[in-house]
């Protein structure tokens, strides 16, 4: 038996003995490792970058947004695409930003470091762009599975950092531009060889291509319905969670798992003539109304569920409120936590499709998705639609 294993040892060594040579070859080969190349990768890599960019300041906007810019409430889902967008974008551009700096990295090193005015500036951006962009993707990547393993604030430097990003691409792609335009087209004549090159340029592409396309397909179905059947990597899946919804923070990590059960819990509605509580029975007293409105979190998870509650705007009525012009506030049952006080824009308050909800698919809200109310806009992210409702300010 054992000889039998050194022989089949030896004869797999004998067959891949070459194909590795050759792989340390390619892997050498200048016409694998050139500006072509570079630009290739480089321009998938750019328009990554700028769709997270955009996308990430949307996103931004909505969680601290302008008094001056009003942000649209419909289509419904419009949040739950530009964030889905968001996070395909910043999956796909991890095996993309690998592949830009294996093409480059010898010379990252090159000797002399700096050789005139205009390399200095383009070794700087260069430095900063490599050091911004592995940072970047490196804690969106642990944002996703709301792993915060760093000692800073992330939404407030993932923001930063991504203009810090944007400014330095802009410097590098204006030093590198006399090169991109150069090798911008295939030149004639830049067809992979048959030489039994184990990798050629375009196989190194494809493969490229190829392992983006999967981080994609195998995460991406957290938020597309079409390939939820192929999510095996991303934290969260559809129809898995309380009442077929998935959860990212529950009841017992907010703190409310008493308090939100309480027999004497009532939401209060303060305007600026006075205030009314409303007791459970008397918001299920009121006028009900249903829609199906999207969860859509920042780390970039989705799905439509079937909410059933009383619209905002109708409560505020009960409670003798005028139509809110100004942002509306909501303080949650939860003491700790960013978003346990958050604002919504008066245009938001006054959709018709904002409600306090109290059910959830056919069902009372589960504790874990913020019985006994909560609020759930259109277009709004999933962490700004306040659980475990206690209280709601409207200033006018």
């Amino acid at each position: 038996m054992a000889g039998f294993t050194e022989r089949a040892s030896a004869r797999i060594a004998e067959r891949l003995e070459p194909l590795a040579g050759a792989a340390h070859g390619a892997a050498s080969d200048p016409r694998v490792k050139s500006p072509r190349t570079a630009v290739v990768v480089g321009r998938l890599l750019g328009a990554a970058f700028l769709v997270c960019f955009a996308t990430g300041v949307y996103s931004h906007l909505l969680q601290d947004p302008l008094p001056w810019l009003p942000m649209p409430s419909r289509p419904v889902e419009l949040y739950r695409w530009t964030q889905g967008v968001h996070v395909i974008a910043g999956t796909a551009a991890v095996p993309l930003l690998l592949a830009k700096l294996w093409t480059v990295y010898p010379r990252l090193f090159a000797w002399p470091p700096v050789r005139s005015v205009a390399h200095v500036l383009e070794r700087a951006s260069i430095a900063v762009l490599v050091g911004v962009s592995l940072v970047e993707v490196t804690i969106g990547l642990m944002n996703l599975v709301q792993w915060y393993a760093f000692p800073f604030p992330f939404r407030a430097t993932h923001f930063a950092l991504a203009w810090v990003l944007v400014g330095s691409l802009a410097i590098h792609l204006g030093v590198k531009l006399p090169v991109i335009a150069k090798v911008w087209r295939r030149p004639e004549g830049d067809r992979p060889d048959a030489a039994g090159r184990f990798v050629s340029r375009r196989g190194f592409l494809a493969g490229v291509g190829a392992a983006a396309a999967s981080a994609v397909a195998l995460t991406a179905g957290q938020a597309v319905p079409a390939l939820a059947p192929l999510n095996v990597l991303a934290p969260r899946r559809m129809g898995v969670g309380p009442q077929g919804l998935p959860i990212n923070r529950t009841a017992a990590q907010a703190g409310v798992t008493e308090t939100a059960v309480a027999p004497g819990w009532v939401l209060t509605v303060a305007t600026p003539s006075g205030s009314r509580d409303f007791t459970l029975d008397e918001l299920r007293a009121l006028p009900q109304t249903e829609a199906v409105l999207p969860i859509a979190c920042v780390e970039g998870w989705s799905q439509s569920a079937r909410w059933r509650g009383v619209r905002l705007v109708d409560l505020l009525a009960a409670a003798d409120a005028a139509e809110p012009t100004e942002p509306v506030r909501f303080e949650s049952l939860q003491e700790r936590g960013a978003f346990a006080r958050t604002e919504m824009p008066p245009q938001y308050a006054r959709d018709p499709l904002t409600l306090v909800a109290l059910e959830l698919n056919g069902g009372t809200l589960h504790v874990d998705h913020g019985f006994p109310a909560r609020v759930i806009a259109p277009g709004r992210p999933g962490v700004m639609q306040t659980k475990w409702l206690r209280r709601i300010e409207v200033t006018v």
